[in-house]
């Protein structure tokens, strides 16, 4: 079983860097484990990248867990409906209703 760490800032401008990060990884056999620890800011873009990741492996029949999610990487899953697909549990800070940011 492998790690792979996501980087503490995952906004638009990384997206690409995150990709080239993921690539190796979509045929690596076995189970995959993202740690999600460091994420800081993060975007809808590279969030949209980690779900095709995600999906694209369970095409193939392999498993991708992310560990150690921060608060922020778990609140930008929860806003944008995606707990689910990334495998993460709502967890009672996760099961709010959308705020106003304004």
């Amino acid at each position: 079983m492998s790690t792979v760490a996501l980087s503490q800032d995952l906004g638009i401008e990384s997206t690409s860097e995150l990709k080239q990060q993921l690539a190796p990884h979509l045929a690596q056999a076995g189970e995959l484990r993202v740690d999600a620890g460091q994420v800081a800011r993060v975007h809808t873009a590279a969030m949209q990248v980690l779900c095709a990741f995600v999906l694209a492996r369970q095409q193939a029949g392999l498993g991708t867990v992310f560990d150690n999610a921060t608060d922020t990487f778990r609140d930008a899953a929860r806003l944008l409906g995606i707990l689910r697909p990334l495998g993460l549990e709502a967890t009672p800070d996760t099961t709010k209703s959308v705020e106003n940011a304004a």
